[in-house]
């Protein structure tokens, strides 16, 4: 009769089975990207070095996927502010503790990625999307994605840690809203204009 794998057969992202994860992946982000999968291995691996119970915020330095794996594998969300975007078009993480600074950034390390063809090739945009094997791309990200990444540990600035408060608040004259006074006597959709028409 057939046995569960033990954990050693079983691959694990952080404290999930591959299947708890993929099962959260489709859950948040609709489809199984490989870029969340990678994701996932990059926030666990920033992750591993911060101590048990650490109050951490997240920098993701790419937009595309990267967020979601933050987001569904932390606590960390845009909503509540411990999730920054900078979006540098890199595909690595900062976790770093919130009071001290202290963290690590893991990001896809190409010597090691050119061990694996598949995620090399879909990594640097040498195939096209037809041209690539999606089952074995996605099979090889979640059994090797910890072997692709390396960490280095970060020490946040000082003027990174301070809390940013949005300020007073002004009542746009042109449409009525409320907004940050930061931004002059007019709210920034009716100073610069918006990419829509309020009908």
């Amino acid at each position: 009769p057939s046995r569960p794998p033990s954990s050693q057969e079983t691959n694990m992202i952080g404290k999930l089975t591959e299947e708890e994860f993929m099962a959260k992946v489709l859950a948040f982000h609709g489809h199984a990207a490989p870029g969340v999968m990678l994701g996932g291995f990059l926030v666990e691996a920033a992750r591993a070095g911060l101590p048990e119970g650490c109050l951490f915020d997240v920098i993701s330095e790419s937009r595309q996927c990267l967020p979601d794996a933050v987001q569904i594998l932390t606590p960390c969300t845009f909503g509540n502010g411990w999730l920054q975007v900078h979006d540098y078009g890199l595909y690595a993480v900062v976790l770093y503790d919130k009071y001290t600074g202290e963290g690590f950034r893991a990001a896809i390390d190409l010597k090691k990625l050119k061990n694996f063809p598949e995620t090399w090739n879909w990594f640097l945009k040498l195939k096209t999307k037809q041209e690539q094997d999606d089952k074995a791309l996605r099979r090889e990200i979640l059994e090797h994605g910890a072997e692709m990444i390396s960490v280095r540990p970060i020490r946040m600035k000082e003027e990174a840690l301070k809390h940013k408060s949005k300020g007073p608040i002004a009542v746009c004259p042109v449409c009525g809203e409320a907004y940050p006074a930061m931004f002059g006597d007019k709210c920034p959709l009716c100073a610069k204009g918006r990419s829509y028409d309020l009908l």
